[in-house]
């Protein structure tokens, strides 16, 4: 006879998130920054949007991979943040099985999506100082290198959910998280998870070495063609046009790549950690990328400041 409380089925109706373990009395603190990041980010990406679609002067190349950069930051955030909010402020913990496994597709496809759209913004930068007389030819159609982005996402990331679908859970399914990952469901199986994890870590390692090794091959041919024009002028002024890209690109995989090696090496870090970490990770980046790019591109931040004027 099988023991009651190890008794498997394959499709629970509902799981449980906990938030963040061992924190909870602090989840109103807790959810005061996180918020107000995420109102930033809602507000900064939307503004993005909004003044790239009424400029036609910011019809290029660059601008639409800000634009793809932006709509993959409100996804990103949006899956997870209102979610993480309701259970601080109302203790709202139940998820339903289909929505757990959406929110975990969003959050791993389109952090997939946004690293393919920093490797294109990294050809791009390559481009215009490499070739620029063959800027305008070469890049004709930036939304095909975005698709291009998408659907490389959209078969990674789909094998995940559909292999995690057909385990039994057991009937424990308290999730000691905020959100859904590939992982933390994963850990709530009664089934033999060992393809679940290779799979998961293979995938995280090859889209983001192969990605991270395009950048800088990118960005050794830059550095290259820099170091061969003799004005500095010329060195500040192609150095400044990457200067914005940089940064998203920091803010970008540090808090990934963390967040990826301590669930995969720190066990001895503690769980809310690696939680609060995991957020950071897509909520930061979604606040600070607008910033950056505002800060840095004159064009943009031209545009910004006229319509801010008009208010």
């Amino acid at each position: 006879m099988s023991d009651s409380n190890t008794t498997d089925f394959t499709n629970p109706s509902t799981f449980i998130l906990l938030g963040i373990p061992d924190l909870e009395e602090a989840h109103i603190w807790i959810s005061i920054p996180f918020c107000t990041m995420y109102v930033i980010a809602l507000l900064g990406n939307f503004t993005i949007l909004f003044i790239v679609k009424r400029e036609p002067s910011l019809h290029g190349p660059m601008f639409y991979f800000l634009c793809m950069l932006a709509i993959s930051d409100l996804v990103m955030s949006t899956s997870t943040v209102p979610k993480m909010l309701s259970i601080f402020w109302f203790n709202s913990r139940e998820i339903s099985f289909s929505a757990c496994f959406t929110q975990m597709y969003f959050v791993h496809c389109f952090s997939g999506i946004e690293s393919g759209i920093l490797v294109a913004m990294a050809f791009d930068r390559y481009v215009a100082i490499c070739n620029p007389l063959r800027y305008s030819t070469i890049l004709t159609n930036p939304v095909v290198l975005g698709l291009v982005g998408l659907k490389r996402a959209v078969l990674f990331v789909l094998p995940e959910p559909l292999f995690l679908s057909r385990q039994p859970f057991c009937a424990n399914h308290i999730i000691p998280h905020t959100y859904c990952t590939h992982m933390t469901v994963a850990k709530m199986s009664c089934g033999d998870i060992t393809v679940n994890r290779t799979y998961s870590s293979v995938t995280a390692f090859v889209v983001i070495g192969l990605d991270l090794t395009l950048i800088a091959l990118s960005y050794g041919l830059i550095l290259r063609a820099i170091l061969r024009i003799s004005s500095k002028k010329a060195h500040l002024k192609a150095l400044k046009t990457c200067t914005a890209h940089i940064c998203v690109l920091l803010m970008s995989y540090t808090p990934s790549l963390f967040s990826i090696l301590t669930q995969q090496f720190g066990h001895g870090i503690a769980p809310h950690v690696h939680i609060i970490l995991a957020n950071l990770y897509l909520i930061v980046p979604p606040m600070l990328n607008p910033i950056i790019y505002g800060v840095k591109t004159k064009e943009l931040r031209d545009k910004v400041g006229k319509y801010t004027c008009r208010m």
